[in-house]
């Protein structure tokens, strides 16, 4: 007979400074914490902070080969916690 040990969930934070377009870094952060999110063993929270604050930004115009970061971020907010 196998015994469950309850585990307290993992702690994951995110820290993102680098603006939303220009670099993959920024989409990478948020496509990691959305599937970790997924998990429920896993608490992830994500500090935008410097040039990343623009993730957040209201109306985004997306540049042409690129994934929408607001939107991103608001599928993360209804599941963990975003902090700018």
């Amino acid at each position: 007979m196998m015994e469950t040990v309850a585990t307290e969930p993992r702690n994951i934070l995110f820290v993102l400074n680098d603006a939303p377009y220009g670099n993959e870094r920024p989409y990478n952060g948020l496509r990691l914490a959305l599937n970790l999110v997924k998990r429920p063993d896993v608490l992830v929270r994500v500090f935008l902070i410097g040039d990343a604050v623009l993730c957040a930004r209201r109306g985004q115009k997306t540049p042409d080969g690129y994934y929408n970061l607001e939107r991103m971020l608001k599928s993360l907010a209804r599941r963990g916690l975003v902090a700018t």
